[in-house]
């Protein structure tokens, strides 16, 4: 059976008899419904495409979304020896496996150094990494390290004008038994464990991550490795890399994905203390494409499970799903919630940039909420900024917006250091509202919003004294402080739009515009009460302009965002 571009459902389950092949091709993908336990059995395979980085040097996690076929019933174990180069749209070439001691993998014919293939399961340090080699020890569900090749492959196998090699990306043939029904994997607190998407299709990795039977266990959120692909050894010592933080935020938005600041490694595996050498790329990540590995960082011991309902079929495509290789053409096919977030940007020394992101989420607390706030799993470096929730270092935060609160930052300092913020990027954010880095030590503010703040820092760690304000509060005239202290904000927790008069302006009037200029609420004589409170029920998602009118004919106007969502 031959499956072209298109998805296969199947209901109940498959059962492939010995010599008979599925193939999915272009895209194709695999979706099972039925039972919560896999029945798929047979000697048969189905065979489907993935790419991973061309390259001798860099690594790729994977999970493979099938099993080798046996006897027995359900899902099966899986080992490179199941991978193959593919010849033609339906016949392919075993794969060469390379010997320990063999390091470098080969496009044509397809040879992989099976040196480099490891899984790592509950660990807490770096030599408990398990070698696997060419062995089929791979359960379901569980991830695998592997290198890529060198050289090209000109065979077109579709005929499609995509060849197998073409120094960018190299084509694998997985061929076995797909994996369908619950799959699990036991997490223990503060251990890693390398998993991924382990079926024949899409994963929805935010209905995985908050998944009620999941998200405490996950901390909802996954980690992506990148390494910098222009150093081209296989000395650990040498590697530059480091593991990228998403959150999902909710089920139907495309979350928020920090890409990794590339550090230099000991041989033992742990973080060189010297400084980072770059900064990873920000990547599509709602959607696991197959064959995709991620590490789970566990807060608390237990079970995960993957589930048919986390499964969905989404081609892999920019802004989509996007593998860890280099990206294809833009398509995305589901509804999405939009999110109001910025990301700064925190320069250190000149050498490295670690970015941060601040999500605004209604119904985000000030402490850790789970499926929201990134834990760094690097957070023991010598020179690094973060978020500090609960004394913890946290690369995105949600917060419930209000514009007098403070965020407080954590930065470490190795030795004399220079700090650099920046806001490279608001994405649904007020363009009216001002954001600073409020430095304790002098009581200043500093607008990061428009410029960049430059301060240097003795060696240190420093907990309480840089933050994230919305308010200049040293504000010089008297005049202008009457005004910038009305302030106005919606609290999408008691759906209502609240302003503060601290000053007892005299306020004639309160309008609410939507984005089109229509008023869609208005009140008067609202005389020079201390604080307001006006209704947003009913009011749906979007930016509206509140404004209030003194009666001196001063126009005190905000952008507000509406999201009755909270609760």
């Amino acid at each position: 059976m031959y499956v072209k571009n298109e998805v296969l459902y199947v209901q109940q389950n498959i059962h492939l008899n010995t010599d008979s092949n599925l193939y999915l091709r272009n895209n194709a993908q695999l979706i099972q419904g039925g039972n919560t336990t896999s029945t798929n059995t047979g000697l048969g395979s189905l065979s489907l495409y993935q790419e991973g980085t061309s390259d001798n040097y860099d690594y790729n996690y994977w999970c493979s979304p099938i099993g080798i076929p046996t006897a027995a019933t359900g899902n099966t174990n899986f080992g490179i020896t199941a991978l193959g180069r593919p010849t033609t749209a339906t016949a392919t070439t075993p794969t060469v496996i390379l010997p320990a001691g063999s390091y470098d993998g080969i496009s044509n014919p397809l040879s992989i150094a099976s040196s480099w293939i490891y899984k790592l399961i509950n660990a807490n340090n770096y030599s408990q990494w398990i070698l696997v080699g060419g062995a089929s020890t791979i359960a379901p569900g569980e991830g695998f390290t592997m290198k890529g090749t060198s050289g090209t492959d000109p065979a077109d196998p579709e005929g499609s004008g995509v060849t197998n090699n073409p120094g960018s990306a190299q084509r694998y043939d997985f061929r076995g038994r797909p994996n369908n029904g619950n799959i699990t994997v036991t997490l223990g607190a503060n251990n890693a464990t390398l998993t991924g998407n382990p079926y024949p299709s899409a994963l929805h990795l935010n209905e995985f991550l908050l998944d009620n039977d999941n998200r405490t266990i996950t901390g909802g959120t996954a980690y992506f490795w990148q390494q910098d692909r222009t150093i081209d050894s296989h000395y650990l010592s040498a590697y530059r890399g480091g593991y990228g933080s998403y959150a999902p935020i909710n089920t139907t938005s495309n979350g928020i994905y920090i890409p990794p600041v590339f550090n230099a490694y000991k041989q033992d595996g742990t973080v060189n203390p010297g400084p980072g050498s770059g900064t990873g790329t920000v990547l599509a990540r709602r959607y696991a494409p197959i064959g995709q590995g991620f590490l789970l960082n566990g807060t608390a011991n237990g079970i995960v499970t993957f589930k048919n309902a986390h499964r969905v079929f989404l081609k892999e495509l920019l802004g989509g799903s996007q593998f860890e290789k280099p990206s294809k053409k833009s398509e995305a096919n589901e509804e999405t919630e939009a999110l109001s977030y910025f990301r700064i940007n925190a320069i250190i020394n000149n050498q490295f940039t670690r970015q941060l992101a601040l999500v605004f989420v209604p119904e985000a607390t000030d402490g850790i909420d789970t499926g929201i706030d990134a834990l760094n799993m690097t957070a023991n470096l010598p020179d690094d900024v973060n978020f500090w929730i609960e004394d913890g270092n946290y690369l995105i935060q949600g917060v419930n917006f209000e514009p007098t609160k403070k965020i407080p930052l954590s930065v470490n300092a190795s030795a004399n250091a220079t700090l650099k913020f920046s806001i490279p990027e608001f994405i649904n954010f007020d363009a009216t509202q001002k954001v600073y880095i409020y430095d304790k030590y002098d009581n200043s503010y500093h607008d990061i919003k428009n410029n960049s703040f430059e301060v240097a820092v003795a060696s240190g760690a420093y907990k309480d004294r840089f933050y994230v304000a919305f308010l200049d509060q040293t504000l010089a005239t008297e005049e202008n402080s009457k005004l910038d202290n009305f302030i106005i904000y919606q609290d999408n927790i008691s759906k209502n739009i609240k302003a503060s008069n601290p000053n007892s302006l005299a306020i004639k009037s309160f309008t609410l515009y939507d984005i089109t200029g229509k008023t869609v609420l208005s009140k008067k004589d609202l005389k020079t009460d201390s604080n307001y409170n006006f209704s947003t029920i009913g009011l749906s998602y979007g930016i509206y302009i509140a404004e209030f009118l003194t009666d001196d004919n001063q126009k005190l106007t905000k952008k507000v965002l509406i999201s009755n969502s909270g609760k």
